[in-house]
């Protein structure tokens, strides 16, 4: 009788599962997030600058939330990194928008006060106190009216708001020029009584005819008493005349070349 060799048996062990891979610990776009997060909040409060600053908090924030995402889905364990740059990702945004909103309201004000200058804050005549625009309501309260400055009459000062006093003192016929046309001449007075010195000068000055045509002053050479230009300290004061060629019926002060427009006038005819 034939040996049988026994024949291997098929093993019956209960097969072992494969190992899982490890989950990455870190995560590139976690990381990347995190930097354009930091690089972002630093540029935020800058004028300008906070433009590129937007643009990376929004990127910024993308990676991180992708990266926050692969981290729920157990890619990696970055939870941290990834929450970091989501959160500076949103600051960033927020200053940006409160930054650039604040620049804005300061640029407005700054242009608006090259077109239209300094604020009129009072006008008196020459024997009265100045008077504010400051009044009451029907309870008594004070209230702020705007009020109007364009119809000032000879002899009447305007206060502005860096504490300049400008007084037309008085208008009346000029010589005639070389070529015989009229002019019209008018005595100014600034005071200053703020902080800073504040300029003056013969080109503040123009003038308005009955058509509304607007003019700037003419030279009189030979008038000693006629407005230079300069600088005017706290405290001090000077008189001048500027001179008007034909008929005006206003005298309007501008406060600087760049400004466009003029809410100061004195009517003279």
């Amino acid at each position: 009788m034939a040996d049988e060799t026994p024949q291997p048996q098929p093993s019956t062990s209960p097969s072992q599962p494969e190992p899982k891979p490890a989950a990455k610990t870190s995560s590139g776009l976690a990381i990347a997030g995190l930097v354009l997060g930091i690089l972002a909040i630093l540029g935020s409060f800058l004028p300008i600058i906070n433009n590129l600053s937007f643009i990376l908090a929004v990127i910024g924030g993308i990676l991180a939330i992708i990266a926050f995402v692969g981290y729920k889905r157990g890619k990696h364990t970055a939870k941290g990194i990834s929450i970091a740059g989501i959160v500076l990702a949103v600051i960033s945004v927020v200053v940006v928008l409160a930054t650039q909103s604040f620049y804005g309201k300061v640029v407005d004000e700054a242009s608006k006060e090259l077109s239209t200058g300094p604020t009129p804050v009072a006008s008196s005549t020459s024997s009265d106190t100045p008077q504010s625009d400051e009044k009451k309501d029907d309870e008594g309260e004070k209230k702020s009216e705007q009020a109007d400055y364009s119809n000032m009459k000879v002899g009447e000062t305007v206060t502005l708001g860096n504490g300049l006093s400008i007084t037309v003192n008085s208008v009346q016929p000029g010589e005639a020029k070389y070529d015989g046309s009229p002019t019209v001449r008018a005595n100014i007075t600034y005071t200053n009584s703020g902080d800073s010195n504040e300029p003056f000068n013969i080109f503040d000055w123009k003038s308005v005819d009955a058509n509304g045509v607007e003019t700037s002053t003419t030279y009189m050479s030979q008038d000693k008493d006629q407005l230079g230009s300069g600088k005017l300290q706290p405290g001090g004061t000077v008189t001048g005349n500027v001179y008007f060629e034909g008929e005006p019926t206003k005298i309007l002060y501008y406060s600087s070349f760049l400004q466009s427009e003029s809410q100061i006038a004195w009517n003279i005819g």
